[in-house]
């Protein structure tokens, strides 16, 4: 009990300071890469090194920081979000649901970050965030996107949305498939008690937006839903 109310205290507190942070060193930055760089990854590496989590990370080489592309990636646990400011050495920007943006201090921060909220009841809204996503990406950051939509129960990988899929194949970026295991067991979904643990991030190879079109979307969400299914299993 001492542990939870000190760790969701801090959590709360550390987050609330460098929001602040992230907000003061916004200024003269409108692609919010200071913001990332400088505010999101140290907070995430602090949090996870605080909670005592550690992460493995698989297929570092398959990554090209400079090369703008979309990366998807399986959701278990809020903590994912730590998992991989902390641990993708890439400049991207987060594709989260709008009610994200909509928290004091957090959402604030996450727009000088240039991340993009998601209105997924409104189609219309949903489509402009797509189009902010794509305008992110010509800018030369790489999007990364939580296919699923929303996250998984019991860690195990669900079916997938296809926005990320529409938007892939407008902006012909290339799809980045990552896997994270282990982080529904360190924070379930619906619980805030956070447990010491190990979670591991694999990075798999590019696929190729060329080889497909709107008539194969189906084929491309197939196959990255493969991808993903076969990283997990991997490493359990």
């Amino acid at each position: 009990m001492v542990r939870f109310i000190f760790l969701n205290a801090f959590l709360l507190i550390y987050s609330i300071l460098f929001c602040l942070w992230g907000i003061a060193i916004s200024i003269g930055d409108p692609r919010g890469r200071r913001v990332h760089a400088y505010c999101a990854v140290p907070w995430s590496k602090s949090i996870l090194w605080v909670c005592g989590i550690k992460v493995r990370v698989q297929g570092l080489e398959n990554l090209e920081a400079d090369v703008p592309r979309i990366y998807m990636v399986n959701h278990q646990s809020y903590f994912d979000i730590f998992t991989l400011l902390a641990n993708l050495p890439v400049q991207f920007k987060f594709v989260l649901k709008e009610e994200l943006m909509k928290i004091p201090f957090l959402g604030p921060a996450m727009r000088k970050a240039k991340y993009v909220g998601i209105e997924r009841d409104d189609p219309r809204k949903a489509v402009k965030s797509m189009n902010e996503a794509a305008d992110r990406f010509r800018e030369g950051a790489s999007i990364l996107i939580f296919p699923e939509g929303t996250r998984s129960p019991d860690g195990q990988l669900q079916p997938f949305k296809s926005g990320g899929f529409h938007l892939a194949l407008k902006i012909k970026g290339d799809i980045v498939p990552v896997s994270i295991v282990g982080t529904h067991r360190i924070v379930p979904k619906g619980s805030l008690r956070v447990q010491k643990g190990t979670a591991t991030m694999v990075i798999g190879n590019p696929i190729l937006i060329k080889e497909y079109s709107k008539k194969t979307m189906d084929q491309l969400m197939e196959r990255v839903h493969e991808a993903m299914f076969h990283q997990m299993q991997e490493v359990n």
